[in-house]
């Protein structure tokens, strides 16, 4: 990143143009430019964006990566002419590029936008309702299970204890016959 500052005659602090070298136009590697040494600002609602790996974490590798190898085929022995072959695969190709394309300007803000207000209101549901009241439950839930508890030890370990003993005499033997 290149980029400076510098103040005119009447004290009034500019800013010069960056002129990027790498990184994208959204935020430029998330670099603030100092005296010589260099500190990252990071900015905490926006993130930079990947515009060459649009899809790091694999989401769509099984779904979506449809080739015209994929759809159309001809076995050995129905071969359609050459031209005709390249004219389909072009067509295709062509085809579903730009008609993603055209989809994905139409819809793709207007989409982004309604997913992002229901992540939001998930997010918001998520840490506002969902988790006070399961740690409620679970609190509520522990005075429950400590009655269960004394119970069971009060009940049900002698009756078992009790079990025990009595089938702690039985002997098994195993005979042979001959």
């Amino acid at each position: 990143m290149s980029g400076g500052k510098y103040i005119d005659e009447e004290g009034v602090l500019y800013t010069t143009p960056i002129i990027r070298h790498q990184g994208n136009i959204y935020k430029p590697n998330n670099k603030v430019m100092g005296d010589d040494n260099e500190k990252i600002a990071h900015d905490v609602l926006t993130k930079e964006i990947d515009l060459v790996n649009r899809d790091p974490k694999h989401l769509n590798d099984d779904v979506v990566k449809i080739e015209f190898e994929d759809v159309i085929a001809e076995p050995e022995g129905t071969h359609s002419f050459d031209g005709i072959w390249k004219a389909s695969f072009t067509t295709f190709t062509v085809t579903k590029y730009w008609f993603y394309r055209l989809l994905s300007a139409i819809f793709g803000i207007p989409l982004s936008l309604i997913w992002g207000i229901y992540f939001a209101i998930l997010s918001f549901l998520h840490i506002w309702a969902v988790v006070p009241c399961i740690k409620s439950y679970l609190i509520e839930i522990q005075c429950i299970s400590r009655v269960y508890s004394i119970c069971i030890h009060t009940f049900c370990d002698p009756l078992f204890e009790a079990i025990g003993k009595v089938f702690s005499f039985v002997r098994i033997t195993v005979r042979k016959e001959v």
